[in-house]
């Protein structure tokens, strides 16, 4: 097997982005973790040696978002592009039909050339069958574009994305209504030739609980009128008092396709992501016309995982599947359709409204039970199916009002993106989703900037990158490598979105014929020394942020540590409710998740998505007062002894949640505050520390991976989102680091540049912490590993080292002793 990663620990071509300078030394940060189980290294890594960071594998090193005309390729082409990828020190790459920049879609003939075609298969098995010899991996997508499509699906189908659509009609008191019911508002798109009334309601018009873009309701007056509906026709008398408004409700197919299609003959149309339905759809259609049996098998050798990206379902309805009403009643223990017109949707506004608290109540557990099915129909199953044929399944779960949290622990891999989130605490929360649930990497699709493609550099690339390492990345994907040619395309190959709108798209045109290709190997094992290190072990975060409603993709934060915590050193993820119910929700030594992101403590507020309300479900707190039980320390910022169910509650429901709210705020080990400024005093008091500390704010960012041989310190420069103002500075502090564990220990240096690790000669030690000097430039980045003597090959044991100078820098010789320098 030809395998060219072992080629890539030489020295870098400093033009790109010089590594930073460290130099350094220690301060005891509080007890050592609990002894638990902690796994030793990557999955397929070997034991700690020399070669272990300078020279990482294809199995961590980064991988391309590969751009095809649908099946317009050639066997021959695509086996060229693999050796490409390959030398250049890639580790594997994901087939994605995309056209955005072809403007004449017909030059690309998808009934002989489309996705699924038998060109695209032939093409897909030359890909992997080279990749096998490579010692590459390839991922494929669900369907052509996104969202998943399958073709040949028409929209009225049962597997067929659906939409509810809402009609209406103003009735004064007293008025009579005779005639058909009120049609949809929105016109059908085209293909949709059926349309469902599922109910006919009246209700009076309340004034009071009117918005700018909403009609307040009663609901006491809402009324079911669909079984006086006959032949299509209603006749009903409104009452006397006040205003009324009759609403219909329809349900259809919504006729979506994939973007930027036709990408098949017939054409595909969007599954429903939320039903059996749709996702049977998807594996039927693989099964029986994709999977030939060498395809499954070379799937099997060199297939990583089928990948979806973010979840577009576009309509000018509400997202809709017809068990909708029969889930929410199961969810909720109550009928779903008297809560329609709260919920109904047109052009993405809301149109009813009842009183502020309920509505909120209301679209709370209706897109909780939507979050469920997806979870359940979609991810899952798909997750289930792609291990049946020894893949994973990678998707970037957000672009609904679903739980991303909850579904990023469901997948294999969860994925972010660097053009679409907006800051940090976006890959923070998909973390918190991926390391409650015992997964190990996080993926990005990286360095797509709007407008600016043939002109992305590797320095903003890598800037950009620096801090989604830092909170919580550890696999990357280049948007993206272009197929050498398409009708039409001429230098630098088929790019994907570029032209794009009569202008320069999204994402460079990586590729042998990119003028900056000549540094590519240099990135490539740069990026592959990143993720081995954050790959290895297990992760470590200081504080766990619940939220109550578990969207990404939004920008929103947590209070006093996104803008105030994470200077100081501090680190966090996010949590929601499903994840307190997985095996791995437990307390042990004061640490949840002892095995795995071992958070020290677990903070609460008000939900962010609903005016910061002071939320909790009854069995979210329940768990809350099983882990304060348990010794988790927990801080609470706001008014959360007078806490509101976040759905609608059940008899009781409130007063039971506030019992358990107060036995939990008895506890010694738990403090309410109702300042945000409060909080870290909060966490003094209970005696939780950061295992990073600085002295002073720092715009160091740090992410922390803990083995049963050495803690790994992932320091960058870097900043909460490329938006905030101004620019990063150059830092030179001291840096306070915590091991894990108690034992013989030595600070490293790790280059990810050159692959070198360098035992450090001046730093100072108490009580089991180091603290060491960084000094580090605008997007600088370096390692830090606290281990044993000789753990990456050095000779020196345990040797006295410098703990105060004024030289510029401090080096052990191969003798082992301290030459002062500068």
């Amino acid at each position: 097997m030809s395998d060219s990663s072992s080629r890539h620990g030489g020295t870098p071509r400093r033009t790109v982005l010089a590594a930073g300078l460290m130099t350094g030394a220690v301060t005891s940060l509080g007890p050592a973790l609990p002894a638990v189980a902690t796994p030793a290294s990557t999955a397929d890594g070997p034991e700690f040696d020399a070669d272990w960071f300078a020279s990482p594998p294809r199995s961590v090193r980064p991988r391309f978002r590969w751009w095809w005309p649908d099946g317009l390729v050639t066997p021959d082409k695509v086996a060229r592009e693999i050796d490409q990828m390959a030398d250049a020190g890639f580790g594997g790459a994901e087939i994605a039909a995309v056209h955005h920049s072809i403007r004449d879609k017909s030059v690309l003939d998808p009934a002989h050339h489309g996705w699924g075609s038998r060109p695209w298969r032939e093409g897909v098995e030359a890909a992997l069958r080279r990749a096998a010899r490579r010692g590459l991996t390839i991922d494929l997508t669900l369907g052509p574009s996104w969202p998943a499509a399958v073709p040949g699906i028409a929209p009225d189908d049962e597997a067929a994305v659906k939409e509810l659509v809402h009609g209406r009609a103003s009735l004064a008191g007293g008025a009579t209504f005779s005639g058909p019911v009120p049609p949809p508002v929105q016109e059908p798109a085209s293909g949709v030739t059926r349309q469902r009334l599922l109910a006919v309601q009246a209700a009076r018009v309340d004034p009071a609980h009117s918005t700018r873009k909403e009609t307040g309701l009663d609901l006491a007056t809402v009324e079911d009128l669909t079984h006086r509906v006959a032949d299509g026709t209603l006749t009903w008398t409104a009452p006397s008092d006040g205003e009324w408004v009759l609403i219909s409700y329809w349900q259809r197919g919504s006729g979506q396709q994939p973007e930027s299609g036709p990408h098949s003959s017939p054409a595909a149309h969007v599954v429903d992501h939320f039903s059996v339905a749709g996702t049977a759809a998807i594996t039927e259609y693989w099964e029986s016309r994709v999977l030939t049996p060498s395809l499954r098998r070379l799937l099997r050798v060199a297939g990583g995982a089928f990948f979806e990206d973010s979840i577009e379902l576009e309509t000018d309805g509400l997202q809709w599947t017809p068990l909708l009403p029969e889930a929410f009643e199961r969810h909720t223990g109550r009928p779903l359709l008297p809560y329609l017109p709260a919920l109904v949707l047109d052009n993405g506004n809301q149109v009813f409204a009842f009183e502020a608290q309920l509505t909120r109540q209301i679209r709370h557990d209706f897109w909780e039970t939507v979050s469920g099915l997806f979870n359940r129909h979609h991810v899952r199953a798909l997750r289930d199916w792609a291990h049946s044929l020894g893949m994973e399944l990678r998707a970037q779960p957000y672009g609904l009002q679903t739980d991303a949290i909850a579904s990023a622990a469901v997948l294999d891999i969860a994925e972010g993106e660097s053009l679409g989130f907006k800051n940090l605490d976006d890959y923070r929360c998909l973390a918190g989703g991926r390391d409650m649930a015992g997964h190990t990497v996080l993926s990005c699709e990286a360095g797509a900037y709007n407008g600016s493609a043939y002109g992305t550099t590797w320095d903003r690339f890598l800037r950009t990158m620096g801090g989604a390492y830092a909170a919580g990345v550890n696999q990357t994907v280049l948007h993206g490598f272009s197929y050498a040619t398409a009708p039409g395309v001429s230098w630098p190959g088929f790019a994907a979105f570029s032209p794009y709108g009569g202008a320069p798209g999204y994402g460079e045109s990586w590729g042998p014929r990119q003028p900056t290709w000549r540094h590519v190997d240099d990135i490539a094992g740069y990026l592959g020394r990143v993720h081995r290190v954050l790959q290895a072990g297990a992760p470590r975060a200081d504080v766990a942020v619940f939220r109550q409603t578990g969207y990404t993709a939004t920008g929103i934060g947590a209070s006093w540590f996104t803008s105030t915590g994470v200077p100081l050193g501090w680190t966090h993820q996010f949590l929601s409710g499903p994840l307190l119910g997985l095996p791995e929700a437990t307390v042990i030594g004061g640490r949840l998740a002892p095995g795995g992101p071992a958070y020290k403590a677990l903070f609460v507020e008000g939900d962010f998505f609903h005016g910061s309300a002071p939320t909790l479900a009854e069995t979210d707190a329940r768990r809350l007062l099983e882990f304060a039980s348990a010794g988790l320390p927990i801080v609470l910022l706001g008014a959360f002894d007078q806490a509101l169910t976040p759905g609608v509650p059940v008899d009781g429901g409130t007063e039971r949640l506030r019992d358990v709210l107060a036995r939990l705020l008895a506890l010694p080990n738990v403090r309410r505050v109702t300042d945000k400024t409060a909080v870290g005093d909060a966490l003094a008091d209970l005696g939780v520390t950061p295992d990073a500390r600085y002295a002073s704010a720092s715009t160091l960012l740090n992410a922390h991976r803990a083995t049963e041989d050495a803690d790994f310190y992932y320091l960058c420069n870097g900043k909460h989102a490329e938006s905030v103002k101004p620019p990063v500075a150059a830092i030179d502090h001291e840096v306070t680091l915590r091991p894990t564990r108690r034992g013989t220990a030595v600070p490293y240096v790790l280059d990810p540049w050159t692959g070198k690790a360098v035992r450090v000669a001046r730093y100072t030690e108490d009580g089991g912490g180091f603290t060491l000097r960084v000094a580090l430039q605008p997007g600088q980045a370096t390692i830090v590993a606290l281990g044993r003597p000789g753990l990456f090959g050095d000779r020196l044991g345990r040797r006295p080292h410098v703990v105060a100078t004024d030289a510029d820098e401090v080096l052990f010789t191969r003798k082992g002793t301290v030459v002062r320098a500068g």
